[in-house]
């Protein structure tokens, strides 16, 4: 929270650019609009397009200019939100900041207004997984605990009821971290799971990737914590950012402080004490990867007071979010799992080697200019053939060839894919769907991709 941040809404004019299909810009919206703010919101959409992000608006005291932008929007507000979605280069943001006029984004906005201790978790992958497991354990403490950011809803209309002494979980992504570092916040507690290319399309370079999460740590303070990826060569060397504390966990070897799995335990030491958190056999969650993404979640949880005690069974009783190794049917002796959010190279290796059974793969989608030697690499021996869609088709498949697979085969879309796999797969194999891919080639999102893929897999007879 910002002590001096103490804006005036009632009759303020701000701007909000980007509504979104899927109502990524309603909760500030609404928020700013209930404030007594003179709101237009801006998209390039049109309202049909729009159409179930505006119902959400409907009765509210706003000004839509939709189709396309206005500069006036731009240079006459007093404020401008900024969905995450728009890069920087937009002309529009140029003439915003050559008028004085100041740009936020909703995070930036409820970092500075909460009162609540904040848990800021971002990574390349798992950090919906690990938010959501963090949020979970901590639901066993004595504390409020709100889950928001990247998954789930907008906190913004709950800050009256957020309280000091509640935790408020963020999930953040490189969209929404690489306008905070202006404001001078991180949360108080910073989570960096991993770095690997992402969103290259919009960053240009691993580098500018990077810079872009730096943020969520680097204006912390030094009563404020972060929790590093040890096994990550790229997190790893971040303990020089901001002035918090640095926790480091790994998945390989002991620490000296830290979270480390010894065996099949956890084990964590902080300031000379080292406890157990939980046992693997404890974990509900399929992987080697959700070993790493546990320890992880457990070391949050403790870091923010949470008993240790409490943790081994809270982990038995989470259950994979949707579109995340969610197990969907088995048929004729084949298990079929969404995997729908593995929308980059590493997530989709991960969730390939959490399968000790033959694999028939679906992948491909919209190219975002990354690499598939990650996925060609865990692929090898492990897949019984493999279907490739979208974009990324071609690429995909000569990374899957060149890593050994001897049987790739193209669709022309999901429903084809379904297909393809079913008369692929042998009893005993698995059909994941692990895109390693954005779906933004073929599907609004990755969960329409998932959910249409389960309701495929539902129809098989």
């Amino acid at each position: 929270m910002d002590p001096d941040f103490v804006p005036q809404f009632a009759g303020m004019r701000v701007t909000v650019m980007g509504l979104g299909a899927f109502g990524g810009g309603v909760g500030v919206t609404r928020f700013l609009a209930t404030k007594g703010a003179r709101v237009t919101v801006t998209d390039l959409k049109d309202e049909g397009a729009l159409a179930s992000s505006l119902a959400q608006l409907d009765g509210l005291p706003i000004t839509l200019h939709l189709g396309g932008h206005r500069e006036s929007d731009f240079t006459e507000a007093d404020m401008v939100v900024v969905n995450p979605a728009v890069p920087d280069s937009s002309p529009f943001l140029q003439a915003a900041r050559r008028a004085g006029v100041p740009l936020e984004t909703e995070i930036n906005l409820f970092l500075k207004l909460c009162r609540a201790t904040v848990v800021g978790i971002t990574g390349s992958n798992g950090k919906s997984t690990v938010a959501s497991l963090t949020a979970h354990l901590l639901e066993a403490g004595e504390r409020r605990v709100w889950l928001g950011g990247n998954i789930g809803r907008s906190l913004l209309e709950d800050l009256d009821e957020i309280g000091g002494e509640d935790v408020v979980v963020l999930e953040l992504s490189s969209f929404q971290l690489e306008r905070l570092e202006a404001t001078g916040l991180s949360p108080g507690v910073a989570i960096v799971l991993n770095l690997t290319p992402n969103h290259l399309d919009r960053h240009g370079t691993l580098a500018a990737y990077a810079a872009a999460k730096k943020p969520i740590l680097s204006n912390q303070e030094p009563g404020d914590i972060a929790l590093l990826n040890a096994d990550c060569p790229v997190v790893s060397g971040w303990g020089h950012v901001g002035a918090g504390r640095k926790v480091f966990f790994t998945t390989r070897s002991p620490l000296d402080e830290g979270a480390w799995l010894d065996g099949d335990a956890a084990v964590f030491r902080l300031d000379g004490r080292t406890l157990e958190l939980f046992r693997l056999g404890d974990l509900s969650l399929r992987g080697e990867h959700n070993r790493g993404n546990a320890l992880a979640a457990a070391a949050a949880a403790m870091l923010c007071g949470l008993r240790p005690e409490a943790i081994p069974g809270r982990l038995a009783i989470f259950r994979p979010l949707e579109h995340r190794l969610e197990p969907v049917r088995e048929l004729d002796g084949v298990s079929y799992y969404n995997d729908s959010k593995a929308t980059t190279p590493e997530a989709a290796a991960a969730a390939l080697r959490a399968f000790e059974e033959p694999v028939v793969l679906i992948a491909g989608g919209y190219d975002k200019g990354v690499s598939f030697a990650p996925l060609a690499e865990a692929a090898a021996g492990r897949l019984r053939a493999a279907v490739v869609i979208g974009q990324t088709a071609a690429a995909v498949a000569e990374a899957l060839g060149e890593g050994g697979c001897e049987r790739v085969e193209f669709a022309d879309d999901l429903a084809g894919a379904v297909v393809a796999a079913r008369r692929l797969a042998w009893p005993g194999d698995v059909v994941l769907l692990a895109p390693a891919c954005a779906s933004y080639d073929m599907f609004a999102n990755y969960e329409e991709r998932g959910r249409l893929f389960k309701r495929l897999v539902e129809e098989l007879r």
